[in-house]
């Protein structure tokens, strides 16, 4: 009777072994099911916050061009708020596009601190008063692809602008070059940059740029 005891005891010791291991890995299954659950969450609220944002660019996109087209004939000729008559080639829209010898957008009135190690930068460009769509913070910049401020149709002044028809001109179709006045002669309405950032209720950041020719 002996033996048998002893046979049994132990077999029921190994039992609750292999109970124990089991209850474990399914502590850990369930524990790495609810982790995965949960970041699937996360990734997608971030999508649908940056989707939001995204799309809040593009009102205040046409919002921009609702502003251009209203402006009083001669208005557009000179800087103002959010507003420049130049190109400014070497900007920086976000801070992290370039280094050395840049312009930035002083997005925050903050003098760019978003930015670290501006040493080199040019932070003197300043976007249009801060407004608000859907709890979204937006603010947008507008830039006229010009040479230079003043009169768009100067000879002094070389601003990008739709092509001519002319065939001789059919190679350079497309190409945003205000430096080569010649075949912008005679062709109205010149192009515009607007530049929008958007800062969701999460501080989700979107930047959007648009191409506009009025």
């Amino acid at each position: 009777m002996h033996p048998t005891t002893h046979s049994s005891t132990k077999n029921r010791g190994v039992s609750l072994l292999f109970a124990l291991l089991s209850l474990a890995a399914l502590s850990l299954a369930t524990v790495a099911l609810v982790r995965s659950v949960d970041t699937s969450s996360v990734v997608m609220g971030n999508l649908s916050f940056k989707q939001d944002a995204t799309a809040v660019a593009d009102r205040a996109t046409k919002q921009a061009i609702t502003n251009l087209n209203n402006a009083l004939p001669g208005s557009l000729n000179a800087n103002a708020d959010g507003y420049y008559a130049t190109a400014y080639e070497n900007l920086d829209v976000t801070g992290q596009q370039m280094t050395g010898v840049r312009k930035l957008i002083d997005w925050d009135g903050d003098h760019c601190q978003y930015v670290p190690g501006t040493a080199e930068a040019d932070c003197t460009v300043l976007p249009a008063s801060e407004f608000t769509i859907n709890q979204n913070k937006v603010r947008y910049v507008v830039f006229r692809l010009c040479d230079a401020v003043g009169d768009p149709n100067a000879t002094t002044t070389s601003c990008a602008r739709p092509l001519t028809s002319s065939s001789s001109q059919a190679a350079k179709r497309g190409k945003l070059d205000y430096s080569d006045y010649e075949r912008f002669t005679n062709v109205s309405g010149v192009y515009y940059r607007i530049v929008v950032r958007v800062i969701g209720p999460r501080n989700t950041t979107s930047f959007v740029e648009t191409i506009v020719h009025i």
